[in-house]
């Protein structure tokens, strides 16, 4: 699709590298995800899907009167019934380690993915309404959670936008992880905008090294460090990936700027080392 909205990879990188430094609650998730998506759909008209995310935002705004605004539950059930009822959105069970899953752009052209994908749409129109909503830590199947006050839910986008409560979350886990397991407090820890999107990133790394596609995969985890280039865990994962697919002037680079900004004495010391071994690889 073509269009004089269509913007060019530079300015795409440029705006990412701005989300990149902007405090976590300060990033737009849906937009900061299709420019991602743009990088691999360089002909794609943004202003469709913008302007698609923005409606959806606007008809959920429509289910929930002045009177009901306050209600999680009737916020819940708008979401479900734009999301995935009129729009259509749904899990992609059948091909569910297609690439195409956690690629926001052919998410809205396909109207199904990954969990953590059909999540950033549910986010993003509850972070429009300025409803307070995160992703949350629950293994193997992304979630996420609306809340206020006191007053929480927890959403199932995979799902249809189903409400899940404390029994349906033990059956999910014991199902994922074995019937021995047992929710715990971790399982409920917010994820960030900023983690939610570099969990889907992660998705599209992890399908390259299954598929045996290491440079696919380093330009995933370059596009994680540009999101997120301030994060420490993941700076010193970048650094020791790249220094073991052989990408030595990445590795170097990455492992440096960890080394400038970590104050963790231990962590200093494995990165050094880890740097030394580099640099002589390159000599």
């Amino acid at each position: 699709m073509t269009s004089g909205s269509q913007i060019g990879r530079a300015e795409v990188h440029s705006m990412l590298k701005d989300f990149g430094e902007r405090d976590d609650n300060d990033i737009e998730i849906g937009e900061t995800a299709l420019l991602l998506a743009a990088l691999d759909q360089p002909d794609a008209d943004l202003a469709v899907y913008r302007d698609h995310l923005s409606t959806m935002a606007d008809d959920v705004s429509a289910l929930v009167p002045g009177t009901s605004t306050h209600n999680i539950t009737k916020r819940v059930q708008a979401l479900s019934k734009v999301i995935s009822s009129e729009r259509g959105y749904q899990g992609d069970a059948d091909t569910y380690d297609d690439p195409q899953n956690a690629n926001l752009i052919n998410v809205i052209d396909r109207r199904k993915g990954l969990p953590v994908a059909l999540a950033i749409l549910y986010l993003d129109a509850a972070h429009r309404l300025g409803w307070e909503a995160t992703g949350i830590n629950f293994p193997g199947h992304f979630m996420i959670r609306l809340e206020r006050g006191t007053v929480r839910s927890i959403i199932d986008p995979f799902n249809g936008g189903l409400e899940r409560d404390v029994a349906d979350l033990r059956a999910l886990l014991k199902q994922m992880a074995g019937l021995e397991a047992e929710l715990q407090p971790d399982y409920y820890a917010p994820v960030s905008s900023r983690d939610t999107l570099i969990r889907l990133l992660n998705n599209i790394k992890l399908r390259a090294l299954s598929g045996n596609d290491p440079e696919r995969a380093a330009e995933i985890m370059d596009r994680m460090l540009l999101i997120a280039p301030h994060r420490l865990p993941l700076l010193r994962e970048a650094g020791a990936f790249f220094a073991r697919i052989g990408n030595l002037q990445r590795a170097t680079a990455v492992l440096e700027d960890f080394l400038a900004q970590s104050t963790n004495e231990a962590m200093r010391h494995e990165a050094a080392s880890l740097l030394h071994k580099v640099r002589s690889r390159l000599n």
